[in-house]
């Protein structure tokens, strides 16, 4: 019996500890009459009926706070994507101001000359520069890359500044529209900049390598090139550096690079200049990329500028198996020399700090001047870094100077443009300075893109 007692002692103060009743334990006394069982019975029921509504209300309390902090989360995250699709939102439709300059002389679409872009997100402005006497002719396009805006910065210093006085130019600055749209913000991407001018600052989307997904889906397992059906990896069906000579029926980005072509064909096109940026890293920069048609006029070009403008430049041949590429399917496919520029662009090497607006603009990197110490870099680099101003003024005098070359050798075709800054011009006054006040202009002049 005393075993038995001492049982259920032990048993009373286990559901005190696990039901945390009133801190008194009450034995009960069996009555006369009563099981010894019973009384334990009634016993425990008197313990229950005092510890189950404190149980209830704790429960209530541990379920109300749980119900609080998920509530919280839930608002935080409503609010991440409220605040990061508004800013995504305004990046993709923002309207880039483009002032058509003395030079201009009509400005068309690129659905002109494929139809099925029309409407698309894809479309975008050409620009005509004519001259009043009859001469040779040449392409300029920017941002096929739009994660490489030293191309658009050239691009629009040719249109706001440029007077032709023999031949034609054709610019498009935003040749990836689509692209110029998208961003990469798991890179930390910015999604804008902002060049500073005399009348106050110019303001620029910072782009992605490939069109947005929004504009082109799916994309497939494999991109097949048309029509060499080389296979190329799947994000190559969204860049317009993979996707030439295009076709009128392909997927969006094909459409963009045939609707090129037909520019080409159509207006009979003498060169074009595809202009890009790419990695301290990487040694296909600071050169000029051409094919064995171009080769001549991009290797006296290359010669000229490192001799009289004081900056390091080289050539590259364009690879005859590797397919898709403006500087090898432009010349396979038309009568067209082709030349893609490059020039350094620190913002896009991996081994970099932050992804900042300050890294995009000026160039500065204490990593990579680390590693250009070590001579891991293809090009020079010091403290100074490479600012946006050697890169554009880089590419306006090599775009210059291939018009030069092209002219001696072909004097009948001759290009003679006006008012636009080589290097030295660049790199003194800064890019800002050759940018028009949109809102000084007339609504004639004025266009968005």
């Amino acid at each position: 019996m005393e075993e038995l007692n001492a049982h259920n002692h032990d048993n009373l103060l286990h559901h005190q500890r696990l039901y945390r009743g009133h801190a008194r334990l009450e034995f009960c006394t069996r009555k006369e009459g009563q099981a010894e069982d019973a009384s334990l019975s009634d016993c425990a029921h008197s313990f229950h009926s005092e510890a189950f509504p404190y149980q209830i209300g704790e429960e209530e309390r541990m379920m109300s706070r749980n119900w609080i902090i998920k509530s919280i989360f839930v608002i935080i995250i409503i609010a991440i994507m409220v605040i990061s699709g508004v800013q995504f939102y305004r990046h993709r439709h923002y309207q880039l101001p483009i002032v058509a300059g003395p030079g201009v002389t009509k400005v068309v679409k690129l659905s002109h000359y494929c139809k099925s872009l029309k409407g698309t997100m894809a479309d975008t402005d050409v620009f005509f520069l004519e001259g009043k006497e009859e001469g040779g002719k040449m392409l300029i396009i920017a941002n096929t890359h739009s994660n490489e805006p030293a191309a658009i910065l050239t691009a629009l210093v040719f249109v706001e500044n440029g007077v032709i006085d023999k031949g034609t130019l054709i610019i498009i600055p935003q040749f990836n529209n689509s692209g110029s749209r998208n961003t990469k913000p798991g890179d930390g991407y910015p999604l804008f900049f902002k060049i500073p001018t005399e009348w106050g600052s110019k303001k620029f989307r910072i782009g992605n390598r490939n069109a947005a997904p929004l504009d082109q889906w799916p994309d497939p397992d494999v991109y097949i090139h048309y029509p060499d059906r080389q296979l190329l990896s799947y994000l190559d069906v969204r860049n317009t550096n993979r996707t030439w000579p295009g076709r009128p029926n392909g997927p969006l980005m094909e459409k963009v690079t045939y609707a090129a072509m037909e520019i080409m064909k159509k207006e009979k096109v003498d060169m074009a200049v595809d202009v890009h940026g790419a990695e301290t890293m990487f040694p296909v920069t600071n050169c000029i990329v051409a094919p064995e048609k171009s080769m001549r006029i991009a290797t006296m070009t290359s010669l000229t500028v490192n001799a009289m403008e004081g900056f390091k430049n080289h050539v590259e041949p364009s690879p005859i198996g590797f397919r898709g590429l403006s500087h090898r399917e432009i010349g396979d496919f038309s009568d067209t020399m082709p030349f893609l520029l490059e020039a350094p662009l620190p913002f896009l090497d991996q081994p970099t700090g932050p992804k900042t607006v300050d890294l995009l603009l000026d160039g500065k990197d204490p990593f990579l001047l680390s590693l250009s110490k070590q001579k891991k870099l293809f090009v020079p680099y010091d403290e100074s870094g490479w600012p946006m101003k050697k890169r554009v003024g880089q590419h306006c005098s090599v775009i210059l100077e291939i018009m030069n070359q092209f002219s001696r050798k072909h004097p009948e075709k001759a290009i003679a443009v006006r008012h636009i800054p080589r290097y030295a011009e660049l790199v003194k006054n800064g890019v800002g300075f050759y940018y028009r006040d949109p809102n000084k202009v007339t609504k004639e002049k004025l266009y968005y893109n």
